[in-house]
């Protein structure tokens, strides 16, 4: 008789980086865990899985999304990159009425890698779907943040004064240090402008404060009133 593999239960969590994390991204990671057990974490311990802002385009694009053909995905990461301490992968393929996790690949200092993991398709793509709709982990600042971005990006106002938006992130408080050094809480939006070949890139950043007497909703419109309002390059930083 043929051996069936268990069939374990896909759970997606929203985890907002640790304060003392800085090198982290801001945003929160998405993390995978197989029958409630964080099972990445065992061998890949350093790492953060992709960051929630990668789950917002097209189901097809989602980094656990399951494709016509194997895809070999990067499921954690280090915050130095992957090209410096190493990264977990494993390849994601459908296999009937199952999503299969197997052929993982650790290049990290640590070699060991999980079993080979069996998903009902169904509850597998309707986790995916649950999790990328989730908005219930967003504290105000991500909301502001979220939001803030998506009018940037439907504005198409820097591609109007020949700039890229690069990314817009949520700012959080840092305790312990010093006053000097820290930045309240609010959001950077971050954009560049592409000069003639040969020449460097401007970088631009706007870090943008927060008024808690305000919903996040009315503090996104007033951040992307302020920017709309004129060439973004007068009212942000250079970099």
């Amino acid at each position: 008789m043929k051996h069936q593999p268990a069939i374990s239960t896909l759970t997606l969590e929203h985890r907002i980086p640790a304060a003392e994390d800085w090198m982290a991204d801001p945003w929160a990671e998405v993390r995978p865990l197989v029958d409630g057990v964080d099972v990445l974490k065992e061998v890949h311990p350093e790492g953060a899985a992709p960051s929630c802002r990668d789950w917002r385009g097209p189901s097809e694009s989602w980094p656990l999304a399951v494709t016509t053909a194997p895809r070999r995905v990067l499921i954690t990461e280090p915050a130095c990159t992957a090209g410096c301490c190493g990264a977990l992968y494993v390849t994601v393929r459908r296999e009937g009425g199952q999503v299969i996790w197997d052929a993982w690949e650790n290049t990290s200092d640590i070699t060991a890698v999980p079993a080979d993991i069996h998903f009902d398709a169904a509850q597998y793509e309707a986790e995916l779907a649950r999790a990328a709709a989730d908005r219930s982990w967003e504290e105000p600042v991500d909301t502001v943040a979220r939001l803030l971005e998506q009018t940037l990006v439907d504005s198409g106002w820097f591609e109007r004064w020949d700039c890229v938006l690069t990314g817009v992130w949520p700012r959080r408080e840092e305790p312990g240090l010093p006053e000097e050094l820290a930045l309240p809480e609010g959001v950077d939006v971050e954009f560049r402008q592409d000069r003639a070949t040969g020449t460097p890139a401007c970088s631009y950043r706007y870090e943008l404060l927060l008024a808690h007497a305000q919903s996040p909703q009315e503090q996104a419109r007033r951040l992307a009133v302020g920017i709309l309002a004129d060439d973004p390059r007068k009212g942000a930083e250079r970099q």
